[in-house]
């Protein structure tokens, strides 16, 4: 176990250095250089050369690399252009808050998932079945922004149960969890919701059949641990897949973000943010998938005697 787990951890470490090497790249091969980029041509010329300065840019790519691996090996993720603030201090700033959202969003999308499939399962083409059913497939296939302006037109607006916006409070927090998290739910029942009634013709769940178990007892402590090898690693890959899903939720609803920096960023051309903000969100999915791994080889018996 130990040995599958650092071959893991070093397989995750290679990647993390490639997407350093690629990040870079990416950044320095940007048509003039990243100071144009950020202020436009029309930008003085004077000023121009003083952010090209400040960036380091008049170094050899060499020599610039170097130094960009040195900074990020003591945590220094340079300094924001537009804001004169270093990224890092930026960045644990909001941080916190898109892990609240983050937080509350898994609650909703992993129990509600689960249980939707669950209950679905259970009442296979009957109402409760169709009810779920079309709940997730519109969780799956309306756009985030769409499912946004309706609750916040219906519960905000119009029933005024929860605030149209802002951060701070518990109840702040309600309408954008559920905006994130039900595309995540919707996946989640619709896959376990397969599985369950795969395995529920399964031979070996007869001995509970026969020993005379209800038929919930015998889909939640029978099927549903077989079921949930497949539904483990998507529930684990949407932990890191909700950075993407933040920005467009944390600016509908004015939640000061990772999401909020990034589009503010890109908005100001604000290169070094950008190139923080992606290494974190790689570093994100990198670890969800690593997770993802590991509970995969604890989970299933037949990886380990692999």
């Amino acid at each position: 176990m130990l040995n599958y787990i650092l071959k893991r951890i070093f397989q995750s470490f290679i990647v993390v250095i490639l997407i350093i090497i690629t990040t870079f790249v990416l950044m320095n091969v940007i048509p003039g250089n990243a100071a144009t980029a950020m202020m436009g041509e029309k930008t003085n010329i004077h000023i121009q050369e003083r952010v090209v300065k400040e960036l380091g840019l008049d170094k050899p790519v060499k020599e610039r690399f170097i130094d960009y691996v040195k900074d990020l090996s003591k945590g220094d993720l340079g300094k924001s252009i537009v804001m004169k603030r270093p990224v890092k201090d930026m960045i644990f700033e909001v941080f916190p808050n898109t892990l609240k959202l983050t937080a509350t969003s898994l609650i909703f999308a992993w129990s509600f998932g689960i249980l939707s499939g669950l209950i679905s399962a259970r009442y296979h083409n009957k109402i409760l079945d169709k009810i779920f059913s079309t709940i997730s497939i519109l969780g799956i296939s309306a756009p985030t922004f769409f499912i946004a302006i309706i609750l916040q037109y219906f519960f905000a607006f119009k029933l005024k149960l929860f605030p149209i916006s802002g951060f701070g409070k518990l109840k702040q927090l309600v309408l954008p969890s559920i905006v994130l998290g039900w595309a995540m739910a919707g996946e989640i029942s619709r896959l376990l919701r397969a599985n369950l009634l795969e395995n529920m013709e399964s031979d070996f769940l007869d001995l509970a059949r026969i020993k005379g178990r209800k038929k919930w007892a015998v889909l939640i402590f029978h099927t549903l641990k077989i079921s949930m090898l497949p539904v483990v690693t998507i529930m684990i890959l949407q932990l890191a897949s909700l950075l993407g899903g933040a920005m467009i939720t944390e600016s509908i609803f004015g939640i000061p973000g990772i999401g909020t920096l990034s589009i503010s960023a890109l908005t100001n051309r604000d290169l070094p943010v950008i190139q923080a903000t992606v290494l974190l969100g790689s570093f994100l999915i990198i670890l969800g998938n690593l997770i993802s791994d590991i509970l995969y080889f604890l989970i299933d018996p037949r990886i380990r005697l692999r």
